[in-house]
């Protein structure tokens, strides 16, 4: 007699329900508690249960009847080796199913899944953050083009504006030097040299 032996659809086709109920307990094994829509906490519950069982049996047959019907080896070999051994001393309820109220948007009843056991939450690892990085090879492109450039040596030295963008600075003596230049070269210094003849000659 098959009576009460039906289960809840979900509202997809057979292929779509299993790889569905699949996902959501490869997902409860890796992160201990999962989120999802109230129907399909039900579903999983049930079928996380039965794959409870089995990785208690803990034997060759065992495993890989987890392996097929879950399709991930790493996920079998937790089942076994961290799971398991919660529930050895009991026979069901390895699962739990607490409602948290309609969800924004379709209303849809919402509920959380997990394990009756107390387990450690994975902990998420931080990434390092990619501006630092690029800042970095900017400062390491600007040192090796100083080093390169052998103009950048006797720029610095004259006072003139280094790759950084720094100046140097310049010393009284070559303050004069420039003045004294711009006095003699230049359109300037040839109208001052003719001014003053016209004055040497009056």
């Amino acid at each position: 007699m098959r009576h009460q032996r039906r289960r809840g659809k979900l509202g997809v086709k057979t292929h779509h329900r299993k790889a569905l109920l699949r996902n959501l307990v490869r997902n409860l094994v890796i992160r201990k508690r999962i989120q999802t829509t109230l129907a399909k906490a039900k579903e999983a519950s049930s079928f996380a249960d039965t794959m409870v069982e089995l990785a208690k049996r803990g034997d060759l047959h065992a495993r890989r009847l987890l392996i097929s019907r879950l399709g991930c080896a790493d996920t079998a070999h937790a089942l076994i080796a961290q799971i398991a051994p919660r529930f050895q001393d009991r026979r069901g309820g390895y699962t739990r199913v607490l409602r948290l109220g309609s969800r924004v948007g379709d209303a849809a009843d919402m509920a959380l899944l997990e394990f009756t056991a107390v387990f450690e939450m994975p902990v998420k690892s931080k990434k390092p953050k990619k501006e630092k990085k690029t800042q970095e090879v900017k400062g390491e492109k600007e040192k090796t083009r100083g080093k390169e450039d052998p103009k950048a040596e006797e720029k610095s030295s004259k006072g003139e504006s280094t790759p950084g963008g720094k100046k140097t600075p310049e010393t009284k003596e070559e303050k004069q030097e420039k003045k004294e230049s711009e006095k003699k070269g230049g359109f300037l210094g040839a109208l001052r040299r003719f001014l003053k003849g016209d004055e040497e000659s009056h």
